[in-house]
């Protein structure tokens, strides 16, 4: 159903391959919003996008993007921007997870999951970012878990960069809020997402 506030929105998700974004992806279909779907796995973005089509999205855009690769991310923003024109909502969903013993996990492991959660994310957002000043409109959302704001056994690594991503877009939200750009978190398992 033709949601006239969602219709025609480009929207950008990151992780759309699978689980969340899937999901989110599928969900702004059927609000006839224009979709960007990345992730490192382009044949999985392609049976997303067939499903977005399926669902009623105005036209999917499928661009692979790997989180750890910070040099591509101005030329996938003006790529995006050559094919809508626009963007106006980039939902950082991608990263990935870990579950160890801080003591048993190698350091290297601890930067990797800093390197694509936080500096990834924060790199795309600061690509998209000249758009949207300029556009005088958008939203940033960022998916997050309840290990953001509570540390939890198995998850340090995790946790250190979700936390990290809250102080940041925190803080981004204080700066950005007259420009008309909005910051919101989507905390998954605590409660739906609101994007307004």
């Amino acid at each position: 159903m033709e949601d006239p506030h969602f219709a025609q929105k480009v929207i950008w998700i990151t992780g759309a391959s699978s689980g969340i974004g899937e999901a989110l992806s599928l969900a702004f279909a059927q609000k006839k919003c224009r979709l960007v779907l990345s992730s490192r796995r382009e044949e999985e973005l392609h049976r997303v996008a067939k499903a977005c089509q399926a669902q009623g999205a105005a036209e999917v855009m499928v661009l692979p993007l790997d989180l750890a690769q910070p040099t591509t991310f101005a030329d996938k923003a003006q790529s995006v921007k050559g094919y809508f024109g626009r963007i106006d909502v980039l939902v950082n969903n991608g990263g990935i997870s870990q579950r160890s013993l801080a003591h048993e996990t190698r350091l290297e492991v601890d930067r990797q999951l800093m390197e694509i959660n936080f500096f990834g994310t924060i790199g795309l957002t600061k690509a998209v970012l000249p758009q949207m000043l300029s556009q005088k409109s958008g939203q940033l959302v960022v998916v997050s878990s309840v290990v953001g704001k509570i540390g939890v056994p198995l998850r340090t690594a995790y946790s250190a960069s979700k936390h990290a991503l809250h102080g940041y877009f925190d803080a981004l939200r204080a700066e950005l809020w007259r420009e008309g750009i909005r910051v919101c978190w989507f905390v998954r398992d605590l409660c739906k997402p609101v994007f307004r």
